[in-house]
Parts: structure tokens; sequence; C-alpha cells
């Protein structure tokens, strides 16, 4: 039997691994530089510059060089790696609330100073969507009964 098909799947094959997810948090936090990223996510130097190298070759991050002699490159987020920030925000927020104990670790703010918490909304009634207000409607292009 085959795989369903399904654009969950195939972002996970691009970000879906503990590491991934990591460097992004950190080049987020403004962390750009590889032995920053490295020392701040507690990820082996192999497996940190495989994981940055596939978010550069997928376009969630780009490398900038700011030193020539020795060439030095650090990474920045991509329009698509800017667009993962409420994702990254809303899993720290469930880890919050279902597996930190105590108080939260680390907390993100807003520009207008506060505290962040993320919410899914629908783009067309803006109205804040809750747990089983929704349904799948289409799949791989089959409608769903």
């Amino acid at each position: 039997m085959a795989a369903r098909k399904c654009s969950i799947a195939n972002a996970l094959a691009v970000i879906g691994e503990r590491w991934s997810l990591l460097a992004l948090r950190e080049v987020s936090l403004g962390q750009r530089r590889f032995d920053q990223i490295a020392a701040n996510t507690g990820a082996s130097r192999d497996i940190l510059a495989a994981r940055l190298r596939k978010l550069v070759e997928h376009g969630v991050l780009r490398k900038e060089q700011y030193e020539e002699h020795p060439p030095r490159y650090e990474y920045v987020l991509t329009e698509a790696g800017r667009e993962l920030q409420p994702i990254l925000h809303g899993l720290m927020q469930w880890g919050d609330r279902y597996v930190t104990e105590g108080p939260a670790p680390t907390v993100w703010e807003h520009a207008c100073g506060a505290e962040l918490h993320t919410t899914t909304v629908c783009a067309h009634c803006g109205q804040p969507v809750q747990p089983g207000e929704s349904k799948l409607v289409r799949l791989g292009g089959v409608p769903q009964g």
C-alpha cells in the first residue's frame, strides 16, 4: 500500500528533524553563525552542517558571507524560513503546556510588548479556529466525504 501523499509529509521531509527545527529556532533568535547555532542546540558539527545544508538547498535559509579571509558565512532566514516562525511559536506553546514542567524556559514577545501566543485564525472570517472546528475537504485533489 502506498503512503498517503500530503503536504505535512513533504514539509517534514525538509524541516521535520530535531536539529533542523532547533537550528531554525536559533536563526530566528538572531544566532546566525555556525558556532553559535552549534553551541545553543547541542548538535554535533557534522549533523548540524548536514541539516543547515538541507535547509539552504530547500530555500528555508540562505548563506551570506560575512568575512572574506578566510571565507566565513552566516545563515539568514528566507521568506520560507520566516513563514515557519508561527509553527515554531505554536510548537513551543504546545511544549510549554503539555511537556515542560514548571514555568516556560523561553517566551516570545510581540512588537507591541505583550507575550506572544499563537492562534490559528480563519483567513475568511477572522475568527479563531478551535480544535474540532475544521475538516479535510480535499486530499490529493480528491474530495473527502
